[in-house]
C-alpha cells in the first residue's frame, strides 16, 4: 500500500530560524500517527506546514511534503485549498475560538460545506444531523440552531469534529484536541474520533502533550525535541521499550495512579 502522506527530510524555519529540523515519516490509509514532546518542539508547526498555514514569517526551506502523491509544499494556494477540507480536515485544539461567535452552527456548516459541494442548506443539515448522532449529539436541530457560546465546551469540539468530518477527508489533523476538555469528555472525544476511522478510513495526525490518548488513539508515535526527532515506530515499542534516553524521561514524567489496598 502507498502512503497517503510522505514528509521526506523537511526543515521549517522561522525568520530563517528552523524550528523543525530534517524531519521524515509516512502515513497510510487508516493509519493514527501520535506526535508527542515537551512545548515547543515543533508539533503544531509540522501540522501548519501541512496546511500551508505557516504565516508570512514561516517557509519550509528544505524537503517535500507528498499527500497522493502531489508535493504540497510546490502547490499554489489555489490548489491547497481544494485539498484543505474535502481531503484533509482538521480538529483544533478550541474549536468555540475557531467558529465566527455571531453566526449559528448550522449557517457555519453550511458555508463550509458548500465551498466545496453544490449542496442545499436542507441536505447540509440533514448530512450534519446524521453525523451529529453518531458522535452523542442527540439534539442535533437545538445545536445548530445554536451560537457557540450557547454550548459547552465538550460540544462545541463534538461540533468541530463534526465540521471536520462532513467531507469524509483521507487525513485528519487534530492538533491538541482533547486538552482543553474534562477527563470524561476527553474519553468522549477520543471514542469519537476512532469512530472516524471506523466509519470512513480516515488517517490521522495527532498532536497532544497526553500521553494516555496517544495510548489509546495510536498506531504509531513520533517523539520530538527542539524539532528533532527523537523516536518514531510502533506505539508498543516507543511507549515501553524505546531505547532513546529523551523519550524514557518523557514516558517516566507520565503520572501514574498506583492503586493501594486496605485489609
Amino acid at each position: 500500500m502507498k502512503p497517503l502522506l510522505m514528509v521526506e527530510h523537511v526543515t521549517i524555519c522561522y525568520n530563517g530560524n528552523p524550528v523543525v529540523k530534517d524531519l521524515s515519516f509516512e502515513l497510510k490509509k487508516g493509519e493514527i500517527l501520535g506526535v508527542a514532546g515537551e512545548s515547543g518542539s515543533g508539533k503544531s508547526t509540522l501540522i501548519k506546514a501541512i496546511m500551508g498555514l505557516l504565516g508570512t514569517n514561516g517557509m519550509v526551506t528544505r524537503g517535500d511534503i507528498f499527500y497522493k502523491g502531489q508535493n504540497i509544499v510546490d502547490m499554489d494556494e489555489k490548489d491547497r485549498r481544494k485539498l484543505l477540507g474535502p481531503e484533509i480536515g482538521t480538529i483544533f485544539q478550541d474549536c468555540q475560538a475557531a467558529l465566527c461567535p455571531i453566526r449559528t452552527i448550522g449557517a457555519q456548516i453550511y458555508e463550509s460545506l458548500s465551498e466545496h459541494e453544490n449542496v442545499t442548506k436542507n441536505e447540509a443539515y440533514k448530512r450534519a444531523g446524521e453525523l451529529m448522532k453518531k458522535i452523542g449529539l442527540d439534539d442535533c436541530q437545538r445545536v445548530l440552531d445554536s451560537y457557540p457560546f450557547e454550548l459547552s465546551g465538550g460540544m462545541n469540539q463534538r461540533v468541530g469534529i463534526c465540521t471536520a468530518m462532513m467531507m469524509k477527508p483521507s487525513l485528519m489533523l487534530a492538533d491538541e484536541p482533547t486538552s482543553a476538555l474534562d477527563v470524561t469528555v476527553q474519553k468522549q472525544v477520543v471514542e469519537e474520533m476512532k469512530l472516524m476511522r471506523r466509519e470512513y478510513g480516515t488517517a490521522m495526525i495527532l498532536v497532544t502533550h497526553n500521553i494516555g490518548v496517544v495510548s489509546a488513539m495510536a498506531d504509531k508515535i513520533l517523539v520530538l525535541k527542539d524539532g528533532s526527532m527523537m523516536d518514531y515506530g510502533p506505539k508498543e515499542r516507543v511507549l515501553y521499550h524505546s531505547q532513546n534516553s529523551y523519550t524514557r524521561n518523557l514516558m517516566d514524567c507520565v503520572p501514574r495512579i498506583r492503586r493501594v489496598c486496605y485489609a
